[in-house]
C-alpha cells in the first residue's frame, strides 16, 4: 500500500459559477428548487467521480441550509428541533436535478495540475437561489433560511 499528498504554498483557489432554476407558489410562498448548476474550474480533475460526488454534496448541503435548516429555541435557549425528525434537511426524493460541469484547466503549483474542490460547492447556492426568486417574484430576501411564510410575507409588502 502506498499513499502520496501535497500540499501547495501557493494554493490557488479553485473558481466557480452556480445557478438554480426555482418555481414559485405566490399563493403559498412555497418554493421548489427545480435544478442545481454548479460550473467548477478546480484544475486538472483527477478523479471525476469523487469530485463530482464532493461538489454535489456541497450543493444539497447549502441548499438544506439556504431552504430549511434552521435552529428554533424556546423561551429558555434550549433547542426545540434538535433531532432529524425536527430538524428539516434535504432528503433525496426532495433534491432537485443536480448537474456539475468541470472546466480543466492546470494549475503548475498543484500535483498533476490540480487545485483543491474542497468547500467551494457551499458557496454560491444561497445567492443563486435568492437571485433566482428575485428574478421570478421581482423581491428580494435577505433573511436565511428561505421558508414558505418568509416567501409570503416578502411577497405581501
Amino acid at each position: 500500500m502506498a499513499t502520496e499528498s501535497n500540499i501547495s504554498y501557493v494554493s490557488p483557489p479553485p473558481t466557480a459559477a452556480q445557478f438554480v432554476e426555482v418555481s414559485v407558489n405566490t399563493e403559498t410562498g412555497e418554493i421548489k428548487p427545480e435544478r442545481l448548476l454548479m460550473v467548477v474550474d478546480c484544475g486538472r480533475v483527477i478523479n471525476p467521480i469523487t469530485a463530482t460526488g464532493q461538489v454535489e454534496g456541497g450543493m444539497v448541503q447549502a441548499l438544506g441550509f439556504a431552504t430549511s435548516e434552521e435552529t428554533y429555541f424556546d423561551e429558555k435557549g434550549n433547542i426545540i428541533n434538535s433531532s432529524f425528525r425536527t430538524y428539516k434537511v434535504p432528503s433525496v426524493i426532495e433534491l432537485p436535478p443536480i448537474d456539475v460541469i468541470f472546466i480543466q484547466t492546470d494549475e503548475p503549483s498543484g500535483p498533476y495540475g490540480a487545485k483543491s474542490v474542497a468547500e467551494i460547492s457551499m458557496d454560491g447556492v444561497a445567492p443563486a437561489l435568492v437571485n433566482a426568486i428575485h428574478n421570478a417574484t421581482g423581491v428580494w430576501f435577505h433573511d436565511l433560511p428561505l421558508t414558505s411564510g418568509k416567501i409570503l410575507s416578502g411577497l405581501k409588502k
